[in-house]
């Protein structure tokens, strides 16, 4: 999709807002065409990227945490 939108899941550490944030303003900005809206638009876009924001951070907390390649290796040994 876009270049610039970083992958947040199976990352080291905890996610945190601002890159939830961010992900959300490069995501909207692909969608809306506009890198800076016009004064008009100002409210829509900032909403769009507030809900955007919301259904990641959601999406994130419902998903399995991803296994470490440790953890893959360990279980692929045992078999």
């Amino acid at each position: 999709m876009c270049r610039s939108i970083k992958t947040l899941r199976g990352t080291d550490g905890p996610v945190t807002e601002e890159e939830i944030r961010a992900a959300s303003l490069q995501f909207v900005r692909k969608v809306s065409g506009y890198r800076m809206p016009s004064k008009a638009n100002e409210a829509p876009f900032e909403a769009a990227v507030d809900e955007v924001a919301v259904a990641v951070d959601k999406l994130l907390s419902s998903l399995a945490s991803p296994r470490s390649r440790a953890g893959r290796a360990d279980a692929a040994s045992e078999r």
